[in-house]
């Protein structure tokens, strides 16, 4: 995980839940932990991470998620044993 990917990491955990984290930096963040993503249906993405697998959808046509995505994004590393 780079500077950039720890930074993201550091937004998604914080208090209060942050709502201008990028999409395409949580992806990468996903990719540096190792997890497997795959492609779904219309703007859904697949993520697979130590055994834990989650859907998510991109979000459009802003590129910031909103504060529920973080928070789904924040339980599925928890539930994938990389949350703080």
């Amino acid at each position: 995980m780079n500077s950039k990917q720890q930074k993201i990491y550091n937004d998604i955990f914080s208090n209060p839940v942050r709502s201008n984290i990028p999409w395409k930096e949580i992806e990468s963040l996903f990719q540096s932990l190792g997890a497997k993503i795959s492609e779904g249906n219309g703007s859904r993405i697949r993520v697979e991470l130590n055994g834990e697998r989650a859907v998510f959808h991109r979000p459009h046509p802003e590129r910031n998620t909103d504060k529920g995505a973080v928070i789904s994004v924040r339980k599925f590393l928890s539930n994938a044993g990389v949350g703080l």
